[in-house]
């Protein structure tokens, strides 16, 4: 997990020292906190604070933090205490401050301040206090479900804020020109970036802590998601990657169970964009029109972000999960009796709470005939709050790290072999950048951004944002070689 930040430097004063109101965002963990940092950088922006990229340039460095795993976790911490030893005042936002608050005010006193959700809002106001100083006492972590109605259509008309959702509302009686406005301010370049299907979640995994800080599921409108898909083309973005913490539960709160069938083709026509790509599925609810609208529909790539999780029956009941390994490889059928060619990425828990060898092999058999494209493993660790943390069958963490390496080895192995199908096919490449001597890298319909891979393409007249048509002739891991088709140029 990378810090990701933006912008240009902002202005300094004759001493040298940056002007009190400027700021820098860090974004740690997934495509969603990128989301949520530019809606926060658009507020500061519009509240009269100048977004710079290097924090030692800043009077402020607000770190959206990720709370979602140890690991996670340790590398918020870190970036924060590096962020307060730059002289810079230092806030943290984002999961981790939501999912402490106080808790980790007490407990890192180089943060000037630790946000909520619900302070978003206010974040030009919140920056100011901390540069006067003004301390403000820590909110108190609460269970951000309770905020929403317990049945999900009467969620609309909740006042909580949801980070991410970026559009602003105007005042009453008075219409926009020409639909929402769109709240969020771009911090990197590229022509790739998320956009925001939802938040939140309704299951129940005994694993994760996600919904109690994140809280209830909420999709947004179609029309905010088709106005912020056009925002992006203008701003150079060609691929929409799509992002929820479910996708597939997308318009349950709607009234539409189908609203993404119907808002996938949509968001395909927007003028300038190449292709969409759908992120985060869950096997449970991924019904067969929603599998036909990602095969089918012109300009979504047939791309199957699924949450697994495990392949043991015995071992999915205790995670409250669906599925086994039958059912999942049956999935696959299904998906692959459309489109061969399609990508597939799974993650995968090992170590679970009484998991047995029977179990894990179970695992293994599967990743050997499943032919996942990406394949991410973990090895089970207690997460406060959780209800796995309280089951009997702990395993010793000697043997989760046993497991944890065999698995990877086994899944390293068979992405490589995975990739190594492709040569000699041909594949589409969204062009992300072109060295000075015309090498390419970008990445094929079956690869999404940061996690799955990269395709390096020698030849042809590659531009950045262009789709490049390209013949396989090589693999290194889960990586491809290839070279550009210029007989068939899409």
């Amino acid at each position: 997990m990378r810090p990701r930040s933006g912008l240009a430097a902002g202005p300094v004063n004759v001493l040298g020292m940056p002007t009190s109101r400027t700021v820098s965002l860090v974004t740690l963990g997934c495509a969603r906190n990128e989301v949520d940092s530019e809606e926060l950088a658009a507020r500061l922006e519009s509240s009269g604070w100048t977004l710079v990229e290097d924090g030692d340039e800043a009077g402020v460095v607000v770190v959206n933090t990720c709370g979602f795993i140890d690991a996670a976790k340790k590398d918020s911490i870190d970036t924060l205490i590096a962020a307060h030893d730059s002289g810079a005042k230092v806030v943290a936002a984002g999961c981790m401050a939501e999912r402490y608050g106080a808790e980790l005010a007490e407990a890192l006193p180089e943060a000037d301040a630790v946000i909520s959700f619900d302070d978003y809002t206010a974040i030009g106001d919140r920056l100011d206090d901390v540069l006067a100083g003004r301390r403000r006492e820590a909110h108190v972590p609460r269970d951000r479900r309770t905020l929403l109605p317990l049945t999900p259509i009467e969620r609309s008309s909740a006042q909580a804020h949801i980070p991410g959702h970026g559009s602003v509302d105007l005042p009453e009686g008075l219409a926009p020109a020409s639909g929402p406005r769109v709240l969020r301010r771009r911090l990197g370049g590229g022509p790739v970036a998320p956009l925001k299907l939802a938040s939140g979640c309704d299951r129940r995994c005994t694993f994760c802590a996600i919904p109690a800080f994140r809280g209830s599921y909420v999709s947004r409108p179609p029309a905010e998601v088709l106005e912020e898909a056009r925002w992006l083309a203008g701003h150079d973005v060609r691929e929409l990657v799509l992002v929820s913490e479910n996708s597939t539960s997308y318009g349950k709160d709607l009234g539409d169970l189908r609203a993404l069938e119907t808002l996938l083709p949509a968001l395909a026509a927007v003028d300038e964009i190449s292709r969409v790509r759908v992120s985060y599925l869950q096997p449970a609810e991924l019904r067969p029109g929603l599998i036909a609208a990602l095969c089918s529909t012109p300009g979504v790539v047939p791309y199957f972000d699924l949450s697994f999780q495990h392949a043991s029956g015995p071992v999915l009941r205790r995670m409250r999960r669906f599925g086994d390994r039958e059912r999942f490889l049956e999935l696959l059928d299904q998906i692959r009796a459309q489109v061969p060619e399609a990508g597939v990425r799974s993650n995968f828990i090992v170590g679970f709470p009484g998991e047995t060898e029977e179990d894990l092999a179970e695992l293994t058999e599967f990743l050997s005939a499943a032919r996942l494209d990406a394949i991410g493993v973990f090895g089970y660790s207690d997460e406060e709050g959780t209800e796995a943390a309280t089951l009997d069958g702990k395993l010793d963490q000697d043997e989760v790290a046993a497991r944890l390496a065999e698995v990877s080895a086994l899944a390293e192995e068979l992405t490589a072999q995975r990739a190594e199908e492709r040569i000699g096919s041909f594949v589409d490449v969204l062009i992300e950048e072109v060295s000075a001597d015309g090498e390419a890298e970008g990445r094929a319909a079956h690869q999404a951004p940061e996690v799955d891979g990269i395709v390096t393409v020698v030849g042809g007249k590659p531009l950045v944002g262009k789709i490049l048509r390209a013949r396989v002739t090589g693999s290194a891991g889960v990586d491809l070689i290839a070279e550009a088709d210029l007989e068939n140029a899409p």
